[in-house]
């Protein structure tokens, strides 16, 4: 099944990296693709749970913490809440579950949601649940440091982690930073886990382009930086159309 966008709703001419500014739009989305995704996610989640689901113990209330935030986010995006049941714009009903918050995350929104926990000098990946990997894998990031998530990003070097850093322990409740990447991949296919050892070749003129629309949220409690991932992918000629 072919999952695409038609348009991408912001401006996709190339920053200098980091290329992180403030959000002063909604970060939490639902767009004309949400079924589609949606449908993909439940199946990824159902089928391939150790490839898209990681949680460290210490880190479950975090995740319980970014699930209420999301949850109070839902009314204003065409969900329904009744106890612990959600109907969702798909008309889907996701039962709430506390229990497992990065299963239920992914049953509800598009995004996928990365948390990283300060641990010495470096934040450390702690927590995921992500469906639509552009071109890694979760099995090799899980409990590693920012630098090591980014190899073998050949432009992130220790200037660039350096930065990256201080931006992260900068951030601030209520004041979400965002980005964007972009990338061309001959398959339209949203689940693209690659390792690290078999690096992704971009390629322009391929067939389709993708956009991650990637938004740094710290939570208020737990103090843990969510890493918010909303995926676009396009047909090459709908680009800037």
């Amino acid at each position: 099944m072919t999952i695409l966008h038609r348009t991408i709703p912001y401006d996709i001419t190339p920053r200098a990296l980091p290329g992180i500014q403030p959000a002063t739009e909604p970060w939490l989305r639902v767009d004309e693709a949400y079924g589609g995704q949606m449908a993909r996610r439940c199946d990824l989640i159902k089928t391939r749970a150790d490839a898209v689901l990681y949680l460290e113990p210490q880190a479950h209330a975090a995740a319980v913490e970014l699930l209420e935030m999301v949850l109070g986010l839902l009314p204003g995006l065409g969900f329904a809440q009744d106890g612990g049941v959600v109907t969702c714009p798909d008309g889907r009903q996701v039962t709430i579950d506390r229990a497992d918050p990065m299963t239920t995350l992914g049953r509800l929104v598009q995004c996928d949601f990365v948390l990283l926990d300060k641990r010495g000098d470096e934040h450390v990946l702690t927590g995921a649940v992500l469906c639509f990997p552009a071109s890694w894998r979760l099995d090799e990031k899980a409990g590693r440091p920012l630098g090591a998530i980014h190899t073998p990003v050949a432009s992130y070097d220790a200037n660039i982690a350096k930065r990256v850093q201080r931006l992260f322990d900068g951030i601030q409740p209520d004041r979400p930073l965002w980005r964007f990447n972009a990338l061309w991949y001959d398959d339209p296919e949203l689940h693209q886990p690659r390792s690290a050892t078999e690096p992704r070749h971009q390629r322009d003129g391929a067939g389709y382009f993708r956009s991650e629309r990637q938004t740094l949220i710290r939570l208020p409690q737990s103090g843990t930086v969510v890493f918010a991932i909303h995926t676009y992918v396009l047909r090459a000629q709908d680009v800037g159309s």
